[in-house]
């Protein structure tokens, strides 16, 4: 949707020939006691799709890199897609390796990986989970079976068509960061204060990494200081919230109850981020708004009769086609109205939208920027009533300009912004959103 000052997307899903000559050697000698137990359940499932959870804990010696393997038992079970390791397929088994950050794990510690899968007919749990080719019998004796439990949640919607759709998206995957001014009074130290308000203060170990952030971003955005259209000046031009349109680019009916399930889980994933400005039921660092309230006051079709209610809560925009996806009108965007004037928007500025939740049938990953974030229908309908719908919170952040991190990391450990290393905002998410709100807070007079 236009031009988009920042893109992510997750990492896909890379398929590789596996053998047992090319699994990972149990580290240690000969004499190491190995042994490991594994929880596997299916978190959401939608026709032809699913999400799977992967917890492996090591019951042996300390391992310092592992690769978890098992086999599906249906020929169309397939990974498309995964997190917090490195996955390939050939056949039905399945290999998932260490990440640089997660290989090493303690005696009884865990690690836990997730993917997104496809399926036909059934989706039985697997089999044959093994940890550097040791079987994961529960036990570092002789035992039977792995701990498996299937946690099914089916997707509500009642049909199975979807429809193919050819995304022309040339604008929205380009990473258009103006070029301008950097400046040189950003160092990060533990004693910085940019103004009024709380001091910052990121825990020691983070002070560097956060520090490195920074300056990558000044040297590989255009216009870091200039851009006005990031979800801060959004949620400041509205004096503390947020509005949405949902482009709906899949013939699957939406009930009145999914309806109001993609705006709670839309707000819920919106608050994820804009929790960590709060602290005590006040604002950090002079953050003026202890809730940023979501609401959603339109969705895009194709077809109205996709959309099985009557009442008038939204705005309905019916076949206005735009990248080949239906879309709410341009007269009430944001995107296209930065200077504010919702003179020619049917509903004024009241029904007028910032961003939108584009929601995709058959898309793998997702895209994000200050148009909003796009995802697969499926995934995120399969997805709605987890707390953490973790592509949704990756995209977030890039709509309030937090960078990708493909090609190298401040820190070792996992977190929601490198895609597919953690599945929640955490603790270095919030301190580089924070870090974007005390570079950003003096345009809006704090």
């Amino acid at each position: 949707m236009g031009k988009t000052f920042c893109h992510g997307a997750l990492v896909p899903f890379a398929a590789a020939a596996v053998t047992a000559a090319g699994l990972v050697a149990p580290v240690g000698s000969a004499a190491a006691a190995t042994g490991c137990s594994v929880g596997y359940s299916v978190t959401s499932q939608w026709p032809g799709g699913f999400q799977g959870a992967v917890s492996v804990t090591n019951l042996g010696d300390p391992l310092n890199g592992w690769t978890l393997t098992f086999v599906f038992a249906d020929a169309a079970q397939r990974v498309s897609q995964g997190w917090n390791a490195t996955w390939g397929q050939s056949g039905g088994t399945v290999t998932a390796t260490s990440m640089s950050w997660n290989g090493a794990v303690a005696t009884n510690s865990s690690v836990t990986l997730g993917f997104i899968g496809a399926w036909s007919g059934s989706n039985p749990a697997p089999s044959g989970f093994a940890v550097n080719g040791v079987a994961c019998t529960g036990s570092t004796g002789t035992g039977t079976t792995a701990t498996i439990t299937t946690a099914t949640t089916t997707r509500p919607t009642t049909t199975t068509t979807r429809v193919t759709t050819t995304t022309s998206r040339s604008t929205t995957t380009t990473t258009t960061r103006p070029t301008t001014t950097t400046r040189s009074t950003t160092t990060t130290t533990t004693t910085t204060s940019t103004g009024s308000g709380d001091a910052w203060n990121p825990p020691s170990n983070l002070v560097a990494p956060l520090a490195s952030v920074w300056s990558h971003q000044e040297s590989t955005y255009g216009n870091l200081y200039g851009f006005r259209n990031y979800a801060w000046d959004q949620v400041m031009a509205n004096g503390g919230s947020l509005n949405y349109c949902v482009r709906w680019d899949s013939s699957a009916p939406v009930t009145a109850a999914q309806r109001d399930q993609v705006h709670a889980a839309l707000a819920r994933q919106v608050k994820h981020w804009t929790d960590q400005l709060v602290e005590n039921g006040r604002g950090w660092n002079s953050w003026p708004y202890p809730e940023v309230p979501v609401k959603v006051v339109g969705w895009a079709v194709r077809d109205r009769s996709t959309l099985q209610w009557t009442d008038n809560s939204v705005d309905i925009y019916v076949n206005d086609i735009r990248e080949d996806a239906p879309q709410c009108s341009t007269a009430c965007g944001r995107f296209f109205h930065q200077d504010g004037n919702y003179s020619s928007c049917p509903g004024g500025a009241a029904r007028h939208y910032d961003m939108s939740l584009w929601l995709t049938a058959g898309m793998g990953g997702g895209a994000g920027g200050d148009w909003g974030q796009r995802v697969g229908s499926e995934y995120f309908m399969g997805a709605i009533n987890q707390d953490n719908i973790h592509i949704v919170e990756h995209e977030l952040g890039h709509s309030f300009g937090l960078d990708d991190f493909y090609d190298w990391s401040p820190i070792s450990s996992g977190f929601i912004m490198k895609a597919g290393s953690a599945t929640q905002v955490t603790e270095f998410d919030k301190w580089m959103y924070r870090d974007w709100w005390r570079h950003l807070k003096s345009r809006y007079g704090y």
